[in-house]
């Protein structure tokens, strides 16, 4: 079917990144860098090599861009800005705008853009050949370093019935052409919880499942009851709790878990990703994996083989974009030059783009209190500023953790507007070694919702007003009394 909402813009994107008539360039005698994937990782680590001066191979074998681009955070935050934004939105212009978005973006991916910015770009399946080649079809790649970006994919449990229902994961939700009347979900994690708002805007009738005992349970308990009360508004029929047992399709498709059948006509599974380790001849490279398909990297992103590299999801369980980005820097440092370059995976943030956003950077108190981690919590609701009394609907509140005793922060959770956005000068804290001290020592526009964190920072304040510190402010009015 070519007539579908938006087929013109997929007829572009998919051009820009996998064009129909490209030629594999002739290889060069050897590389300093050889990137398989092109995905956020793979992507970096190739223009950024080439950008410094070196020969750099680049190879994908489906769509420059990864699923960041193509299935996932891209086309997401689209439909989520889009339904949010529009009363009664219609799905398809909801879809055909989601890949109008997605073909503006794609240049910046394309083949063309990588091969400009001097890069050779193969597109193809690529398989270890030994441990300094990789082979592209009929062509031998060499190469100095060689880093393996091959991302991930979505996870589809054992559950008895649910491979049988040709269930959805994100790489094929995006190319639906007709609404879903009604829709099962599986896992309330940040794509699960996106995805039950963006189809109860639309109009499905959206059944949310989490064996968890809430929604987003992996962040603190507030954030996700927060959000439990948004979905439950928006009409999201949340199923919390409650394992899915099976999935069956004799009259109909239906959903079990505990002691319910729930008539859907589609599932979307939402349960976490898989390493795209498989069918790379890893073990002739000398590179290991661990049990579940990751490849096993030092903390300078260096396999058991230290010629060859791995960054992205296909090597760390923090899967974002902006991690895979941040790796790809410290693979480009480590690969082309002396290898001191690490990175702070504790300090990577993280958001769910639902209404309420949903942000989150360090360490939650769970993990504090199982570290034996003394430490204090400050909280501020959005609805206590003056920019909150001037919002007819303020809401959302921020969670700050502490290091007792001192203004050193270990960890943030903010719920509300633009959440991620107010999360961004707590990072720049925490990964410049900068405590709350410095944020009584800035000045920040009133009324926003950024002096949330002066509050937070006041806050911080008294509590180091001891009674030593009271008793020596006293002396001295007293001394100074006119």
């Amino acid at each position: 079917m070519t007539d579908y909402p938006g087929a013109n813009f997929d007829l572009s994107w998919r051009e820009a990144l996998h064009p129909a008539k490209h030629v594999n360039p002739k290889a060069k005698s050897r590389y300093h860098l050889i990137v398989i994937g092109a995905g956020p990782a793979g992507l970096i680590s190739a223009i950024a090599g080439a950008g410094l001066g070196a020969k750099v191979a680049l190879v994908e074998r489906h769509l420059m861009g990864g699923d960041c681009l193509n299935v996932g955070c891209v086309p997401s935050k689209a439909l989520l800005e889009y339904t949010k934004h529009h009363t009664n939105p219609n799905f398809d212009d909801a879809f055909a705008w989601l890949r109008e978005v997605r073909a503006q973006i794609a240049p910046n991916d394309s083949v063309k853009r990588y091969t400009e910015a001097g890069v050779d770009v193969f597109l193809g399946n690529a398989v270890f050949e030994n441990q300094h080649s990789v082979r592209v079809g009929d062509v031998v790649l060499k190469g100095r370093r060689i880093a393996i970006c091959t991302g991930a994919s979505p996870a589809v449990p054992a559950i008895p019935g649910l491979r049988e229902s040709d269930p959805l994961t994100n790489e094929t939700l995006f190319e639906l052409q007709m609404r879903p009347p009604r829709l099962a979900i599986l896992g309330a994690g940040a794509i699960g919880c996106e995805m039950a708002q963006v189809f109860a805007r639309l109009g499905t009738e959206v059944h949310l499942f989490e064996m968890a005992p809430r929604v987003l349970p992996l962040e603190n308990e507030a954030a996700s009851a927060a959000l439990d009360n948004a979905m439950r508004d928006l009409g999201v029929k949340l199923h919390i709790g409650k394992a899915v047992s099976r999935v069956s399709n004799d009259n109909g498709l239906s959903v079990h878990a505990g002691n319910e059948a729930v008539g859907v006509d589609d599932i979307l599974v939402a349960l976490g990703r898989r390493p795209n380790t498989a069918n790379l001849g890893l073990e002739k490279a000398g590179v290991a994996v661990d049990e579940q398909g990751f490849v096993i990297v030092d903390t300078k992103l260096r396999t058991r083989n230290k010629r060859i590299y791995a960054a992205g999801d296909c090597a760390s369980r923090i899967q974002f974009t902006h991690h895979a980005d941040a790796q790809a820097k410290v693979l480009v440092q480590n690969a082309l030059f002396a290898p001191t370059a690490k990175l702070n995976s504790s300090l990577v943030p993280h958001c769910t783009y639902t209404q309420p956003e949903v942000a989150s950077v360090g360490r939650t108190e769970s993990e504090l209190k199982q570290s034996n981690t003394q430490y204090q919590r400050l909280e501020v609701s959005f609805d206590e500023l003056d920019r909150g009394h001037a919002e007819p609907f303020p809401s959302g509140f921020a969670h700050v953790l502490v290091e007792k005793g001192t203004d050193k922060v270990l960890g943030a959770t903010i719920v509300g507007p633009d959440a991620g956005e107010q999360l961004m000068p707590v990072c720049l804290l925490m990964s410049n070694g900068l405590g709350l001290s410095a944020v009584d020592r800035t000045i920040v526009s009133y009324p926003t919702r950024a002096e949330y964190l002066k509050r937070i920072a006041g806050q911080w304040k008294r509590t180091q007003l001891t009674p030593t510190v009271s008793n020596l402010f006293q002396r001295w009015f007293k001394f100074t009394d006119a």
